[in-house]
């Protein structure tokens, strides 16, 4: 079975189109800090209003807990998505309750229903209990449209259940999401380079082995470098490190070893006296981390640049690169270089070069890059992760894909 699209849904004239979006923007103090997700989420609500449908879009945003609590409200992206489409998008400040009853009826073209994980149906545990809150999910529609790529990987009421309960199709973010991501996983363009990062070499496990057979190069950055370091022998001082990994990280070395796969670990490494922004800090070898002035106490937080030199040269040669986590602690100014100089370098391949959501998205926009300078951002993060790792997503599933 293929994916089905909106078009498999027929005429959506006079209809109500509930439509799950991924919306979970970073907050603070109440004003969104990132609205990439919200920007993504535009092309899909335009399409269904052009085509005379009511849009009920629906979302979650952080982790509520399932009850209602004000700091996870969806208010403000109601706001920003207001005036993204330019029009007014009404509001219901609950889910299922008369406020959204309300709002689906007051004639508005485009409704958003607050957090979704405001209701414990949504991520309860138990298939009955989803179930549930999903049919009063679908009483307010005719139809669901699943846009929010960033959750197909979870079996929630509002992604899963709900998609059984109502003729249901996949929206244009997750179809652009699942054309980049088979262009990355089958007979992707040769030479194909993939940059990891990020804090735990444990998240990204099943990436690594399922892409090696697949790549030409593998670069290793961001927390997880210093396990892959002491897989080499070497002492890391206090960087983060997951002990318990290190005899699979061993083995990912003999395997790309075995296969002709250039697997580049940090050859320099930035190593600060402690965590913060005004820490002292030095470029130094990554086989000399504990040679530095602070000794065992030492704590790596960016790659060096030597490194991000190398890095970026293997970067702008390929032409496939996927890139997910960023090279060190970009929120720090001190440490911030390794990602930017594996940005920069993605924004010039002149073939297909992929963002993959989550940190560095983040990164990338924190860093003053525009979406457009990058082949494609995903809204995935986990998601994407989990489809590389070959996982059946059930949210995708359920949507036909196979």
């Amino acid at each position: 079975m293929a994916l089905r699209t909106i078009e498999s849904l027929g005429a959506l004239a006079g209809t109500k189109v509930l439509l799950r979006c991924d919306l979970n923007v970073p907050l603070k103090d109440g004003v969104i800090t990132d609205d990439g997700r919200v920007r993504a989420s535009v092309p899909t609500i335009q399409a269904l209003v052009e085509a005379g449908a009511t849009v009920i879009a629906m979302s979650h945003l952080g982790r509520p807990d399932g009850a209602p609590d004000p700091k996870y409200s969806l208010a403000p992206v109601a706001a920003r998505l207001g005036e993204l489409l330019g029009e007014d998008v009404r509001f219901a400040d609950d889910t299922v309750g008369d406020s959204a009853r309300a709002a689906v009826d007051s004639g508005a073209r485009v409704v958003l229903l607050e957090n979704l994980r405001f209701n414990a149906g949504e991520t309860a545990k138990a298939d009955d209990e989803r179930a549930a809150f999903a049919a009063q999910l679908a009483e307010l529609g005719d139809v669901l449209v699943s846009d929010g790529f960033g959750v197909v990987h979870r079996k929630q009421a509002s992604v899963y259940e709900l998609a059984q309960q109502l003729p249901s199709a996949a929206g244009l973010l997750i179809a652009a999401e699942l054309d980049v991501l088979d262009r990355l996983t089958e007979n992707p363009e040769k030479p194909y380079a993939v940059v990891l990062g990020g804090s735990k070499v444990s998240d990204k496990l099943g990436v690594i082995g399922h892409l090696l057979p697949r790549v030409d190069a593998m670069l290793i950055g961001g927390g997880m470098l210093f396990t892959f370091l002491a897989a080499q022998g070497h002492q890391v001082g206090k960087s983060l490190l997951e002990a318990d990994q290190i005899e699979t990280v061993k083995g990912y070395l003999k395997e790309a070893e075995e296969r002709g796969v250039e697997l580049i670990i940090p050859t320099d490494v930035v190593v600060a006296s402690k965590f913060g922004a005004d820490a002292e800090h030095v470029v130094t070898s990554a086989d000399a981390i504990e040679d530095t002035p602070f000794g065992a106490e030492g704590l790596g937080l960016d790659i060096g640049p030597e490194t991000a030199k190398a890095f970026a040269a293997v970067v702008e040669r390929s032409r496939t690169v996927f890139w997910n986590g960023p090279m060190g602690v970009f929120e720090l100014a001190p440490f911030a270089a390794g990602t930017k100089a594996v940005a920069e370098a993605l924004t010039r391949v002149s073939g297909l070069g992929v963002v993959g959501g989550g940190d560095s998205a983040a990164a990338v926009r924190t860093l003053g890059f525009d979406d457009e300078q990058f082949g494609h951002i995903s809204t995935g993060g986990g998601a994407s992760l989990e489809f590389l790792e070959g996982k059946k997503l059930p949210g995708l599933e359920v949507l036909g894909w196979q």
